[in-house]
């Protein structure tokens, strides 16, 4: 039996069970990354540095933007990567205030946090439900889950409202 799944299988297995069976029984990894990824990983970084309080150079969204870039197998054009450094650019300077304008004074609970939650159907033990919460700050005796999200042209109200993907905070 299967020990866990993940939202990225859960999603996969929705999408296409086919697939699914391709990537996660017979494990033929179809989808490598690309661009958007390697930006939103290193936005991603970005955000939990950030808000952590760590310090980071003016440097550091474009040092770790080329690393995810290095490990693709795909090559980026110049010209693309540029667009990609410029929006992190625009990006990065309103990740602190936008937290603290919305939240005022907050603490981070945690980064990263783990989760392994068994599924039980009807009685019986299935596997576990495995994933990863970005952040979980506290603020008011509150806990408030936030999920980074990066990406260049936005959500609009289809993406907004797909079950599957609202599947993933829930």
């Amino acid at each position: 039996m299967k020990q866990h799944i993940s939202y990225s299988e859960l999603s996969k297995w929705y999408a296409c069970p086919y697939q699914h069976k391709i990537v996660y029984v017979d494990n033929n990894k179809l989808f490598k990354g690309n661009i958007f990824t390697a930006f939103g990983s290193a936005i991603h970084k970005v955000c939990e540095n950030l808000i952590l309080d760590s310090p980071i150079g003016n440097d550091f969204f474009e040092e770790e933007f080329s690393k995810e870039l290095d490990s693709l197998e795909e090559s980026v054009l110049p010209e693309e990567k540029d667009i990609f450094l410029k929006q992190g650019q625009n990006i990065i300077p309103h990740i602190l205030p936008a937290a603290k304008e919305y939240f005022g004074e907050y603490e981070v609970f945690s980064t990263e946090e783990k989760i392994y939650e068994k599924i039980v159907h009807n009685n019986l033990d299935l596997c576990n439900f495995k994933g990863y919460i970005d952040l979980v700050i506290k603020k008011d005796n509150k806990y408030h889950i936030i999920d980074w999200k990066s990406c260049s042209w936005g959500w609009d109200s289809r993406k907004k409202n797909d079950k599957i993907i609202t599947y993933q905070l829930a």
